[in-house]
């Protein structure tokens, strides 16, 4: 059941507890918010506040104090806060004797002060607290059953605060944000969060890229048409799965990646991916799933146009002709393009280069059933139109400039640089088997 806390002062201790509530925000912030009309005014006017979610009952003078009560007597509540005026008259609204009652009969944590809400807070978030970003527009099922599903599977384990991704604003943005709020916190509270991302790979990818680094473990829920990270790490793909894999506690460490500084976690392809990528818009997804990249795949093959490539490795400087090149850090089977090696390990501290170099589109076909095969095997390819590279950095420069897919996101660049983060990641995942 989604916890929540009642929220009560009399209006000289309104900034008492506005005052309260910026000191908690990174713990006030995993639990809806309930409020009297006028206080809920109050805390949306406020900057320090104003970004908590507040429902909000009848005023005061139209017995909103009694309807709190009532949602605490109906077993909805588990904090009431109730800052009073201690010098006001006996009776005065909100009634202290009510909440004492109310709070005694379906013992509920009563805190008339800023100290004993801290202590309470504490007890209320003894467990681990899980950020949750979720992409509303992900995958092709009902988001709204879909959160309401996870949210019942996490919050009897812990304290989950949901972060809804917007149109126009990049998830790792968004990430990056919570990212600084929760390292300005104690390092008491910090040890004990994770961040949690929902979506598809493009949202998974946003968010592991900004959470790299930090020490902050990540979970992935994955509900888009590919879910690569998911399905290359053992992750489960279905909602219960994934969450009962966040919920054993396992991590796994993991490598990722910078391209020209840009994080990257799962692979990048310039030339024939970047291209497929570019075909399998979302309506195309939204029709036809995962079969959307076999046919984007299909029509880039009819017309992808060999380039030249120039790659430095470790100050040696080699040229080739390409149709298609893929620097991968983390990749399934599935794709195929980065399996010149027949498997991609993500944390040995180097990426997984393959170049494909056809000049015939019965070649390229060929090349594409030697990096299937090899995948199915998992041994390294064997064909004289494929090189398969080793290297923790590698740089590229294409003529002409080709497009550039990083993680599903299309750039465009003449030059990049690609280098490998050992060790960055810490990603909730299934025990290996022995």
């Amino acid at each position: 059941m989604t916890q929540s806390l009642v929220l009560l002062a009399s209006e000289s201790r309104h900034e008492a507890l506005l005052e309260w509530l910026d000191r908690q925000a990174l713990a006030v912030a995993g639990f809806p918010l309930i409020a009297t009309t006028e206080l809920a005014g109050r805390l949306q006017g406020d900057p320090r506040t104003s970004h908590l979610t507040v429902t909000a009952f009848e005023p005061l003078a139209e017995g909103g104090d009694i309807r709190l009560a009532a949602r605490v007597l109906a077993g909805g509540v588990d904090l009431v806060l109730a800052f009073l005026d201690p010098e006001a008259p006996p009776g005065t609204p909100p009634d202290a004797r009510l909440l004492l009652r109310a709070c005694d009969l379906a013992s509920v944590p009563l805190a008339l002060s800023s100290a004993t809400a801290d202590l309470l807070m504490r007890g209320l978030a003894h467990g681990r607290a899980a950020y949750l970003i979720f992409n509303p527009v992900a995958g092709q099922g009902d988001p709204n059953a879909d959160l309401a599903l996870i949210r019942s599977i996490l919050e009897p384990q812990f304290l989950v605060t949901v972060l809804l991704t917007r149109e126009g604003v990049d998830p790792a943005e968004q990430t990056r944000e919570l990212v600084d709020l929760l390292q300005s916190r104690p390092a008491s509270d910090a040890d004990n969060v994770m961040i949690v991302a929902s979506g598809g790979d493009g949202t998974v990818s946003a968010v592991a890229g900004a959470v790299a680094g930090t020490g902050i473990p990540l979970g992935v829920i994955p509900r888009g048409t590919a879910n690569a990270f998911a399905s290359a790490l053992g992750i489960p793909t279905d909602l219960l799965g994934a969450c009962d894999t966040i919920l054993a506690g396992h991590t796994l460490v993991v490598d990722t990646a910078l391209c020209n500084d840009v994080p990257m976690t799962l692979l990048a392809g310039l030339g024939f991916e970047a291209g497929m990528v570019d075909r399998a818009t979302r309506e195309l997804k939204t029709m036809l799933g995962p079969l959307a990249y076999v046919l984007a795949g299909a029509q880039q093959l009819a017309t992808q146009q060999p380039f030249q490539a120039r790659f430095e490795i470790d100050g040696l400087v080699t040229e080739v002709q390409a149709a298609a090149i893929t620097v991968a850090n983390v990749a399934p089977p599935t794709s195929v393009l980065a399996q010149g090696f027949g498997r991609v390990i993500p944390d040995d501290g180097l990426l997984e280069i393959t170049i494909a170099s056809p000049t015939t589109r019965l070649q390229g076909l060929n090349a594409l059933a030697s990096l299937l095969t090899s995948a199915v095997v998992q041994s390294p390819a064997n064909h004289p139109d494929l090189i398969c590279l080793r290297a923790r950095e590698i740089t590229i420069t294409t003529d002409p400039p080709q497009k550039l897919v990083i993680d599903g996101e299309m750039l465009e660049a003449e030059t990049v640089t690609f280098t490998c983060v050992p060790g960055s990641l810490t990603v909730f995942a299934p025990m290996p088997p022995p």
